[in-house]
């Protein structure tokens, strides 16, 4: 891969270049914020790992101004500063991934890897439809025979995740995880209590139901009658 570092500490930018190096990767190391910006506005690049704290130009403006250029190469931004909402600035101004300094080049070279993997953002589908049921991940809309069906965001999160696995069933540990953020079994039956209202909205009418249940597993989208 062809990764940018743009970090201005000399040791731990000397760190990251050896370390992404040894790995095969063609690493392209700048010192400061506008450096960073022309590479990653005239470059082919597949990551960037972007200082927070640079100068001339600091590493949220890089994230803000090259989203609004378009541009979606995978970011992970490192910093020094671990409050919250200093991770949440980040990710909130368009960077993928956030990492801590100090850190262990493992781990670097794990968040790095899974962000190599993901598909670019314009990739991503913005439309779902399923027998009648449209999807505007965009306008957060969800459609069912053109009727508009108001869902809570859990319960649109929980449809998502089952449209965009149409044809697999996706577990209630998978649910919990990515609708709830939960690595744990809460030992309560959230999943099912969600999945029921969702199912009262959109069957409301009498209509045919959509989701189909994998007892003792998880849920689908219901196959073509």
């Amino acid at each position: 891969m062809r990764i940018l570092v743009a970090e201005d500490d000399t040791d731990t930018a000397e760190f990251i270049r050896r370390g992404l190096r040894e790995l095969g990767h063609n690493v392209v190391l700048v010192e400061n914020g506008l450096d960073a910006i022309h590479l990653l506005s005239t470059e082919q690049l597949d990551v960037a790992i972007l200082d927070r704290m640079l100068p001339e130009l600091d590493g949220l403006s890089i994230v803000r101004r090259v989203r609004a250029a378009g541009i979606e190469v995978p970011i992970l931004l490192l910093t020094a500063l671990g409050r919250i909402e200093d991770r949440v600035s980040g990710l909130e101004a368009g960077g993928d991934d956030y990492l801590l300094k100090p850190f262990a080049f493992s781990e670097l070279a794990a968040r790095v890897n899974a962000l190599a993997r993901r598909k670019p953002l314009q990739q991503e589908p913005t439309r779902l439809e399923h027998r009648g049921l449209i999807m505007d991940l965009l306008k957060r809309q969800v459609l069912r025979d053109g009727a508009v069906v108001q869902l809570q965001p859990r319960e649109f999160r929980i449809l998502e995740e089952l449209m965009r696995e149409e044809g697999k069933v996706v577990t209630r540990t998978m649910l919990l995880e990515r609708v709830w953020n939960y690595h744990f079994d809460p030992q309560t039956n959230i999943v099912d209590t969600h999945i029921s209202r969702l199912r009262f909205k959109l069957n409301e009418g009498g209509k045919p139901d959509l989701i189909e249940t994998i007892r003792g597993v998880g849920y689908q989208m219901a196959a073509d009658a």
